[in-house]
């Protein structure tokens, strides 16, 4: 079994930038990857962004790249979101998700945080 707890979410302002956190406790094993999911009100969950746990190596939404970067502490079984560059698109319930690496990033992880708000005004 796998827990996620994330943290970080909060209301900015267009422009500013904010880092969301993810701890996973449980039995993650090193093939596993940390993603980043989102859902804006009225729509369909989206992918993010990934981290491989393996090697670190990270994979991105086009939407997203080049503004957020994932990062992790393999130590604390921690993952995060900085997200910078924030447009009131990015406002979505943000969740951390956990599985095999590939199923993550196909967008079909069985764990799953409990979501933290993001609300970027204009």
């Amino acid at each position: 079994q796998v827990r996620l707890v994330e943290s970080g979410g909060g209301t900015v302002q267009a422009g500013t930038s904010l880092r969301l956190s993810c701890t996973a406790s449980g039995r993650i094993f090193s093939q596993y990857g940390l993603g980043w999911f989102r859902q804006a009100p009225g729509k369909g969950r989206e992918f993010v962004g990934a981290l491989r746990l393996s090697d670190n190596g990270t994979y991105y939404a086009d939407s997203v790249k080049g503004r957020f970067t994932i990062s992790g502490d393999n130590t604390k079984k921690t993952v995060y979101l900085q997200m910078n560059t924030l447009k009131p698109d990015d406002t979505a319930v943000y969740y951390c998700a956990a599985d095999s690496y590939g199923v993550v990033v196909r967008g079909r992880p069985q764990y799953w945080g409990q979501g933290t708000q993001v609300t970027v005004s204009s």
